[in-house]
């Protein structure tokens, strides 16, 4: 892998982190509120991204 892919994926995940920290940081303020079906979505989705780069990066 050559640095510059390096480079983004560390700044793809870096996004996907401060996204998941949106999500849940918003969930907390909407405690007592089921989470749409949407919301339930995004956040098994960007849960499954992770484990799949974590899974990338085990295998370089």
């Amino acid at each position: 892998m050559s640095h510059s892919q390096q480079d983004e994926q560390q700044a793809l995940e870096q996004y996907l982190e401060d996204k998941a920290k949106e999500e849940k940081e918003s969930q907390q303020q909407q405690e007592g509120q089921s989470l749409s079906e949407y919301e339930a979505c995004v956040l098994r989705e960007s849960a499954r991204v992770r484990e799949l780069m974590a899974e990338a990066r085990r295998e370089e």
